[in-house]
């Protein structure tokens, strides 16, 4: 962590911790030394997880129960995040993806993803950015998807949930990490979770799946680098850079009085 000179293993607070990434990130933190707060909605398995990884460490774990796009239990956990002096790492991994898209009668799941995928994770970085702040430094990291590049590949609002992961995760880290906090965005690419059974896809039906394990690994080797953006799959890193140049470079030339020639005829 920066500036976290007092406590060199802060705490950690995952949500989405009682499977797959979420799960992973906490094995492989608490074999790092930090004490855990784990979050989810089946307390059931967070307990178990819980129980094997203190045997297994011997880390500091708490357990909180939440349904994150429950009001209640967001606001529970926004506390936590603001008042606990221990925590200096949020990993914002909950998310989920739903079955259909915008064609499908029933819309309702389309809604749910972004309670979970965009308003949860937005209010869980605030607070975390707020407590941080007050406590000197921390660090923010938020589980997006590669798929906020490739919107056709999935129906519905599930890309436009992981850009704006993206998106916002950029804007942090231009906003805070001249004061002390690093954000990072992970951007996984298919990864052999429950997500796929969860929104009604076979795993076995998609190409270049990566092994949960791998991918944590990897996200947090970017994460030891300090990258702003990690994305374990891609192979040559110059297309992000260049992709990233492209972007910088049209920035300055939105400014402009007048419409494009190619608008005015």
């Amino acid at each position: 962590m920066t500036n976290r000179t007092t406590d060199p293993t802060p705490a950690a607070l995952i949500t989405g911790a009682s499977s797959g990434i979420g799960a992973t990130y906490a094995d492989r933190l608490a074999r790092r030394g930090h004490p855990l707060v784990l979050v989810a909605r089946d307390a059931a398995r967070l307990d178990a997880l819980a129980a094997r990884l203190r045997a297994d460490t011997g880390v500091a774990i708490d357990v909180l129960p939440a349904d994150l796009t429950d009001p209640a239990s967001l606001a529970a956990v926004e506390a936590r995040l603001r008042d606990d002096s221990r925590i200096g790492l949020l990993v914002n991994n909950a998310g989920a993806a739903a079955p259909a898209g915008f064609s499908d009668p029933d819309l309702a799941p389309q809604y749910r993803l972004v309670d979970l995928n965009v308003v949860a994770l937005t209010r869980l970085a605030g607070a975390a950015a707020q407590g941080f702040l007050a406590r000197g430094g921390g660090a923010i990291v938020n589980i997006g998807s590669v798929v906020a590049f490739a919107p056709e590949w999935l129906p519905g609002v599930y890309g436009a949930t992981k850009a704006y992961v993206l998106t916002l995760s950029q804007a942090l880290q231009s906003e805070l990490g001249p004061r002390g906090l690093y954000v990072q965005a992970v951007l996984p690419a298919a990864t052999r979770t429950e997500i796929w059974e969860r929104s009604g896809r076979a795993v076995e039906n998609l190409q270049g799946v990566m092994e949960v394990g791998e991918m944590v690994d990897a996200a947090l080797k970017g994460f030891d680098r300090r990258e702003a953006v990690t994305i374990p799959s891609l192979p040559d890193e110059s297309q992000w850079d260049a992709f990233e140049a492209t972007r910088r470079a049209m920035v300055p030339n939105f400014a402009q009085s007048h419409a494009a020639a190619r608008y005015r005829d």
